[in-house]
């Protein structure tokens, strides 16, 4: 049986599917942050986009998002290498880590619900930003999408 092409395919090399199939629908890089101006730290908020299917843990207009949401950001393999705020989770990220993806990824599962069971996902952690105003983000602080496997860093390789 051959290897699973996020073993053998650097991100630059990956077709427009493999690289979309590479999101596990966690939802968690929809999520608010907070910038330290002074250290650079990230806080992370539990306030998603207002695009965010809070169900579905996908983005509701992904085609267009970039118009609707102008600071969205479009992520491309230098991008994923340059970014510091992306989940220890995020498959683009472990791919340019060279690390496998996690037991629960859609693409190790066959399933797109098991990134939901295991309790990766945002669904039912979070609300809309339309629902909090930028001032009141430090009430929603929250480090839950730093988590790994609640707690356990184990992939599957």
């Amino acid at each position: 049986m051959s290897e699973p092409f996020w073993r053998t395919t650097t991100l630059e090399e990956m077709s427009p599917a493999q690289w979309e199939s590479l999101c596990d629908g966690c939802g968690r890089c929809c999520l608010n942050k907070l910038e330290d101006w002074d250290t650079g730290e990230i806080a992370w908020t539990d306030v998603a986009c207002t695009l965010l299917d809070h169900g579905t843990c996908r983005c509701r207009s992904y085609v267009n998002r970039q118009e609707i949401v102008p600071d969205c950001v479009q992520l491309t393999p230098e991008e994923v290498r340059k970014l510091t705020w992306l989940p220890p989770t995020c498959a683009y990220r472990l791919v340019a880590e060279g690390r496998d993806l996690f037991w629960w990824h859609p693409l190790v599962s066959g399933s797109a619900d098991t990134v939901h069971t295991a309790g990766i996902s945002v669904r039912g952690r979070v609300v809309s930003e339309d629902d909090v105003p930028v001032e009141r983000y430090e009430e929603h602080l929250v480090d839950w999408p730093e988590e790994i496997c609640g707690g356990v860093d184990e992939t599957r390789g």
